[in-house]
C-alpha cells in the first residue's frame, strides 16, 4: 500500500509526540514540519532539511496527502487549513478553539472540496469520543453529557480538595509544575472546556450548538471553605462541561463548577486525567476515562487519525463518509436562567434571631424549596456562617433570591450535579 505522506504544522509537545510515533508506523511518511523558530532546541531528532519555517510549503506541497495542524487559536491556523483543504489535502487538527468557533463553515468548506477533517484529539486527548460517537454509537440517540474535559482546572480543584489550600495557591503550584499556563484564563475561566463541549455536543445530538449560547462559568471564585463543606456534604467540586437535548431539540450547554456526589464517578476523577459521562438509547449510560491532555496521549488521537485515513486513501472515491459532519439544523438554546438545579448557597449573615427564618421566607416566597439549611458556629464579629442547599428549582429564582438576602454575604452559590 502506498505510504501516506503528511506535513505537520506546529511542532510543540503534541507535534513532537506525533513524531516520535510516525517513526515506528512504516505506512506514514512525513514530508516536512513547519515550526515558529527554526533554531529552537528540540525534543526529538528531527533532520534539519525536514524543517521550515514556512506552512505554505506544505500547503501547496502536491506530493503531501494530508496537514497535521497542531499551532492551535483561529489565526493563522484557518487560513493554513482552508488552504490546504483547497489544494486537495486531507485534514488533521487538535484545534478545539478552531472548531467551536468555525466549524460549520469549515466542515461545509471541506465537503464541497470533497475532503474530511478529522478532530479526536480536539475533545479529551488521548480518549477515543468523536469516533466511537460516529461509529459503534451510532444507533443511539444521546441526550445527556457530563464531562470533565480540562485537565489544569481538575489538577487545582483536586490539589484544593486534598490540601485544602486556596486557589491562589495552588494555581502558582500548577504553573510552576508546567500544569497551568503563564496566563491561565483560557482554562481556570473555561473557554477550553466551553470550546470542546461545542463540538462534542454537535456531535453527540447531531444538531448543531453554537459557542455563543454556551454558559461559561470558570473555578476562580471556588473557595478551599467550599471544597471543605462539599466534602461534609457527601460532594467534591468539579469543573463540569455539561449538555442536555429533549425532544423539542431545546439544548441546555455550559460549563461551571458543580457539587458532585461522592458516589458518582466523576467525583473521583482526579488531577489531569479526563471523564466523559455520556446517556443515552439503547446504550444507558456509559462512561469513558483517560489522560486529556500531554505528548503522547494526545499524539495517540492524532495518528489514529492519521491511520484512518491511510485506511482508505486510494480505495475510495469519498472516504469516511460516517466521520464527516452533516448536521445542518440548530438546536434551540436554553439560557441559564430558564434551567433548574439544585444549588448550594454559603452565606455569611448577623447572628441575629430570626436570620435562618429570614433565608427560608424568602426562599418559600420564590417557591424555592430547601434540602438543608445549617450553621456552624459564630465568628468573633458575631457573624453565622450558614450553608443552604436548594431542592431543584429554577436559577432566575435564586438570583432574585440572592438579591433579596441584602443584610448577608453570599459567599459562594455552586450549583448541584443531578443525582447529588
Amino acid at each position: 500500500m502506498k505510504k501516506l505522506r503528511i506535513g505537520i504544522i506546529g511542532f510543540g509537545t503534541v507535534g513532537t509526540g506525533v513524531y516520535k510515533t510516525l517513526q515506528k508506523i512504516d505506512s506514514v511518511e512525513i514530508v516536512t514540519i513547519a515550526v515558529k523558530n527554526l533554531n529552537k532546541p528540540r525534543k526529538a531528532d528531527v533532520p534539519v532539511s525536514m524543517l521550515t519555517d514556512n506552512p505554505y510549503e506544505l500547503v501547496n506541497d502536491s506530493s503531501i496527502d494530508v496537514i497535521v495542524e497542531l499551532i492551535g487559536g483561529i489565526h493563522p491556523a484557518l487560513d493554513y487549513i482552508e488552504a490546504a483543504i483547497k489544494s486537495g489535502k486531507h485534514i488533521v487538527t487538535a484545534n478545539k478553539e478552531l472548531l467551536a468557533k468555525h466549524g460549520e463553515e469549515l466542515f461545509n468548506f471541506a465537503e464541497e472540496h470533497n475532503r474530511v477533517i478529522l478532530y479526536e484529539a480536539a475533545i479529551a486527548g488521548g480518549i477515543p469520543i468523536i469516533m466511537p460517537i460516529k461509529t459503534i454509537l451510532a444507533g443511539n440517540k444521546i441526550t445527556k453529557i457530563q464531562a470533565i474535559l480540562n485537565g489544569t482546572t481538575n489538577y487545582i480543584l483536586t490539589k484544593m480538595d486534598v490540601d485544602g489550600a486556596s486557589y491562589e495557591d495552588v494555581l502558582k503550584e500548577a504553573q510552576a509544575l508546567g500544569y497551568a499556563e503563564t496566563d491561565p484564563t483560557g482554562d481556570v475561566e473555561g473557554f477550553d472546556a466551553a470550546y470542546k463541549i461545542t463540538t462534542l455536543s454537535t456531535i453527540a445530538f447531531k444538531t448543531r450548538i453554537k459557542l455563543e449560547n454556551v454558559y461559561r462559568e470558570g473555578i476562580t471564585k471556588v473557595r478551599k471553605e467550599d471544597m471543605a463543606k462539599a466534602n461534609e456534604l457527601g460532594y467534591k467540586i468539579k469543573l463540569i462541561a455539561s449538555a442536555e437535548i429533549d425532544e423539542n431539540n431545546n439544548a441546555d450547554v455550559r460549563v461551571h463548577p458543580m457539587l458532585v456526589s461522592k458516589n458518582s464517578m466523576l467525583a473521583h476523577i482526579d488531577y489531569v486525567t479526563n471523564a466523559v459521562e455520556m446517556s443515552g438509547h439503547p446504550i444507558g449510560d456509559i462512561v469513558l476515562s483517560g489522560p486529556g491532555a500531554g505528548e503522547f496521549p494526545t499524539a495517540s488521537s492524532v495518528v489514529g487519525d492519521i491511520l484512518a485515513i491511510h485506511s482508505e486513501f486510494g480505495h475510495t472515491d469519498y472516504m469516511l463518509p460516517m466521520m464527516r459532519c452533516n448536521h445542518h439544523s440548530k438546536a434551540n438554546p436554553v439560557k441559564i436562567e430558564d434551567t433548574y438545579n439544585k444549588y448550594y448557597i454559603s452565606i455569611t449573615a448577623p447572628n441575629a434571631i430570626g436570620v435562618i427564618a429570614k433565608i427560608g421566607t424568602i426562599c418559600a416566597n420564590k417557591n424555592i424549596s430547601l434540602s438543608s439549611i445549617v450553621q456552624k458556629g459564630v465568628s468573633a464579629d458575631n457573624t453565622a456562617d450558614i450553608t443552604v442547599i436548594t431542592e431543584r428549582c429554577r436559577e432566575k429564582l435564586i438570583r432574585e433570591a440572592v438579591e433579596e438576602l441584602n443584610d448577608c454575604t453570599v459567599n459562594s452559590i455552586i450549583r448541584v450535579a443531578e443525582g447529588g
